[in-house]
């Protein structure tokens, strides 16, 4: 197995790049031990990322944390379990991952196309057992790491981690950066497109003019370019309403628009965002 070198991106918070999407996995360190944020995507590559978390830190593994329940983040979760950590997400997170690894191992295990997904399809998944509603506050003795519900966006349980006295935001997939993604936000099938801008607008109070900010996928970046993304967000949300304003109909919303990413990415977007308009907000399909 191959695994990432971890750079410290701020004192005593390193982060280490996944070839297998992209995917970032941190770590933050204080006198009480260690926890870890995200845990990638089965339990051979969640065992790796162990393994390069201890080349880190000899550390007790306090806490391994999921930003949110999607199976690049998750799936490691029982390496981690096994070496004492305890898991923690959001209350929504814990509630979806049952069901998303359902699919997801199902899904795996009839697709060829990369060797990863046979180990993703064989992955026993761990569901963290410590959840919260809003805020939770880890104390790792000389400093906090705070987890922070800022609202529904890429998923219903989405978290931020925040360590305040390095600056540093660890935001999971409520930023893309990832090239290799085309630095597209992940507007999926349980995304919440109308609700993410506002999201992002409570994710950028606790973000400062040098904070480092690690997204879910792809290199760390500052204020500027998760201002710009959630201005292109809003874009989306905004032309959602727009055109089942104008009574629009959903299967015609795509090409009826110009959009800020391309139409093909944004299909979950409109339908999860025509669903979620109140009856109030939609007209009646135009007439040709």
């Amino acid at each position: 197995m191959n695994g990432a070198p971890f750079v410290e991106i701020g004192d005593r918070c390193w982060t280490a790049r996944y070839d297998f999407l992209d995917v970032n996995v941190s770590v933050v360190a204080g006198d009480a031990g260690l926890v870890v944020i995200d845990t990638n995507a089965s339990a051979r590559l969640g065992a790796q990322v162990l393994a390069d978390v201890r080349r880190v830190s000899p550390a007790p593994i306090r806490n391994a944390i999921n930003t949110h329940a999607h199976f690049d983040h998750t799936f490691g979760n029982g390496a981690f379990a096994r070496a004492g950590a305890e898991l923690v997400c959001h209350e929504g997170a814990a509630a979806e991952l049952p069901g998303h690894a359902t699919a997801t191992r199902a899904q795996a295990a009839t697709d060829d196309s990369r060797p990863e997904h046979a180990d993703i399809a064989a992955t026993e998944v761990v569901v963290p057992s410590r959840t919260f509603s809003s805020a939770l506050a880890i104390d790792l003795g000389d400093r906090q790491v705070e987890l922070v519900h800022p609202g529904r966006g890429h998923t219903g349980g989405d978290l931020v981690v925040r360590v305040a006295d390095a600056d540093v935001l660890l935001a999971g997939d409520l930023v893309e950066e990832s090239a290799a993604r085309e630095a597209v936000p992940g507007f999926g099938s349980d995304c919440y497109p109308l609700e993410w801008p506002a999201t992002l607008d409570l994710v950028l109070e606790l973000i400062g003019p040098d904070t480092a900010v690690v997204p879910g996928h792809g290199a760390p970046v500052g204020r500027d370019f998760v201002e710009e993304q959630r201005a292109a967000i809003g874009v989306v949300a905004g032309t959602i309403r727009d055109l089942a304003g104008r009574g629009v109909p959903v299967d015609q919303a795509l090409s009826a628009a110009e959009w800020p990413y391309p139409a093909e990415q944004l299909t979950d977007a409109v339908r999860r965002g025509y669903a979620q308009l109140p009856r109030s907000a939609r007209q009646l399909p135009q007439v040709r």
